[in-house]
């Protein structure tokens, strides 16, 4: 994009600002996602990968090029869209077995135009699998149903039921009607405080069943245009970088809150 940081820069922002690590969105096609982890080393910074597998064994390659690394978590945003549950439930098993023996932890994102782009589809799936756990991208589900506001106690429930079930994090806000919205414009200040209130439900509810060498990851994911709102100059209305480092910090107050309350050791 014109304009943008270095990798270097990138990592060096990363790192000055207090994050503890990032997710690198991992093809071998990419040459900045193989140059990050070759980066890595220098920097005080734990990482995960996010992948697109469309097969079990393109997700067998990924695991065995991650498999004995330090690598976090392996993000699965599975990349096809099966008709029914029993359709997909051979792909998530596939990739569930690839990633025990590859002493790998993995988890799937909730994300459109992928394997889990329908609530209720997913909600079946995480029913039919419940070693299945889950990447909470909420962004998504609330565009894709286009809920009404304020959100109905049914649909509340159905969101209640995939916080159940989230081991991590994706840090985006949206309306029913956008996907990503600038965080300090006040007609999106209800909106904030959904996602704020719903993360803290979900850190809660995670706490509560949490073993010891457990983590819970929150990544503040706030992506480019067009997931960026632009002007019609083409310019972004808000600053993601400000706006990364404010959902950084709620995240964190979201975390004291929650194990204060818990009694739990962060």
């Amino acid at each position: 994009l014109p304009g943008e940081w270095s990798l270097r820069e990138k990592l060096d922002r990363i790192a000055d600002a207090g994050f503890d690590g990032l997710e690198v969105a991992w093809t071998s096609e990419l040459p900045d996602a193989r140059a990050a982890l070759e980066l890595l080393p220098e920097y005080d910074l734990e990482w995960s990968i996010v992948c697109f597998p469309s097969t079990v064994d393109e997700f067998r390659t990924i695991a065995e090029r991650f498999s004995g690394t330090d690598v976090r978590h392996v993000n699965v945003q599975g990349n096809l869209r099966p008709y029914t549950v029993l359709d997909a439930v051979p792909y998530v098993l596939g990739w569930l077995d690839i990633a025990r023996d590859a002493g790998l932890t993995v988890y799937f994102e909730t994300h459109r135009d992928r394997m889990t782009t329908d609530l209720r589809f997913t909600l079946q799936l995480i029913d039919a699998i419940p070693a299945m756990k889950l990447v909470g991208d909420l962004s998504h589900y609330v565009v894709g149903e286009e809920f009404a506001w304020p959100i109905a106690p049914t649909d509340e429930a159905l969101m209640q039921r995939i916080l159940a079930r989230c081991h991590g994090f994706h840090g985006r806000v949206a309306t029913r009607e956008q996907i990503q919205v600038p965080l300090a414009f006040p007609q999106h200040q209800a909106s904030l405080e959904l996602f704020l209130r719903w993360w803290e439900d979900g850190f809660a509810g995670w706490l509560s069943q949490a073993r010891p060498e457990d983590e819970l990851i929150f990544v503040p994911e706030l992506g480019p245009p067009p997931y960026a709102i632009t002007g019609v100059d083409g310019r972004e209305l808000s600053n993601r970088w400000d706006e990364a480092l404010l959902l950084k910090d709620a995240a964190r107050d979201i975390w004291e809150r929650v194990s204060a309350a818990s009694g739990a050791q962060p």
